[in-house]
């Protein structure tokens, strides 16, 4: 079917095959959803349209901003530098807690506002200097031939690019998408998959398979949030076996970051995350052997601030978004004891700082 022939903001899509009835099965992410023409897909953006997956929101945005790149949060991916932003609509998980819910759950499609060709995307990040561009407020997995295209127009450009993602992908559409994407940071939403079920409708495995894939098989950098929710996912022997599993499966030197709940969507019931809480996490993490732990949505300076593992000096202090104090060069090295520092870095730090800019483009 021509690409013309497709309602507006439709475009081909990738990763699924015709089943003998006749039925269209999306093939991105563990859902594999079997659509009958006309059908949306879970995520409500992937639809069979003449017998043929269609991605409905490529070229279109709920938004765009310019951040803070530690708000993705990551915190070794050019520490201070500026990052536009943007996400579509739809979801593939069903989270309960959603903090994005009004974006990721929508299924109304005139919140989709901007439109914006991935030319477009690239030459306004170079415009406005931002070292990187960032598919995040919604999963980039449901509009991966969207944030690849993007990716694509941004890598021309010198601009690179980051996903802010839960991970739960098929193992063909991970490839696809990562081999186009400079950083990740991924939700490790809880380390039981009783949770997974309850809470997002989905599973651990296949978050646990896409953390193993990019650390071990590819060059994007990773580093991992974990909301903390009082009563679901905060107990002290949970928070332990998701910290080794990470120090020994993907290695002490993957920053992860705590993050506190707030009452949100489906769960307004639940309080919301103590600071206590946060910090304890983090000490835990730390007695694990992770090198970097942060913490995020609290006020805490010294879980915001990059140590030396080798010896244990502060490197890069923040206050939330703001560096304080900046002693790495290019190659990451300690100016005390000479220890790399794993991640991107710059001889002079940027520290865009607290802004969020709000920005429109076209075309």
């Amino acid at each position: 079917m021509p690409e013309g022939s497709y309602e507006d903001g439709a475009h081909p899509a990738r990763h699924w095959h015709l089943l003998p009835d006749g039925r269209v099965q999306c093939d991105v992410c563990p859902r594999d959803c079997q659509l009958q023409e006309g059908q949306r897909a879970f995520c409500f953006v992937r639809r069979n349209v003449g017998n043929q997956l269609v991605l409905t929101t490529w070229g279109r945005s709920s938004g765009f901003c310019v951040d803070p790149i530690e708000k993705k949060p990551l915190n070794h991916f050019f520490p201070g530098s500026s990052v536009l932003s943007f996400g579509t609509a739809g979801c593939n998980l069903a989270c309960k807690f959603c903090q994005n819910w009004d974006i990721s759950k929508s299924r109304q499609m005139d919140r989709l506002a901007d439109s914006a060709t991935p030319e477009a995307i690239a030459q306004t990040a170079v415009r406005l200097g931002c070292r990187s561009v960032a598919f995040t407020y919604n999963d980039p997995t449901i509009f991966l031939e969207y944030a690849t295209d993007v990716a694509e127009a941004c890598h021309a450009r010198g601009v690179r690019t980051v996903a802010v993602t839960a991970g739960y992908m098929h193992d063909a559409a991970r490839r696809d998408l990562y081999a186009h994407v400079d950083a990740a940071n991924v939700d490790l939403k809880s380390f039981r998959d009783d949770f997974y079920r309850t809470l997002t409708g989905a599973r651990l495995a296949p978050v646990l398979e896409t953390l193993e894939y990019l650390v071990r098989e590819t060059g994007v950098w990773v580093e991992i949030t974990t909301l903390l929710i009082p009563g679901c996912n905060d107990s002290d022997a949970e928070i332990a076996d998701l910290c080794e599993w990470v120090a020994a499966r993907l290695g002490p030197q993957v920053p992860l970051h705590f993050t506190a709940f707030h009452p949100d969507y489906r769960m307004t019931e639940v309080p919301p995350t103590p600071l206590e809480t946060i910090r304890r996490a983090r000490r835990r993490a730390l007695a694990a052997g992770l090198h970097h732990v942060y913490v995020g949505n609290v006020h805490d300076v010294a879980g915001d601030t990059t140590n030396c593992a080798g010896c244990g000096v502060a490197l890069v202090v923040r206050d939330r978004y703001e560096i304080l104090e900046y002693r790495l060069d290019a190659r990451g090295r300690c100016p005390d004891c000479g220890g790399a520092v794993a991640g991107h870095w710059s001889s002079q730090v940027e520290n865009f700082g607290r802004r969020r800019v709000a920005v429109r483009i076209g075309g």
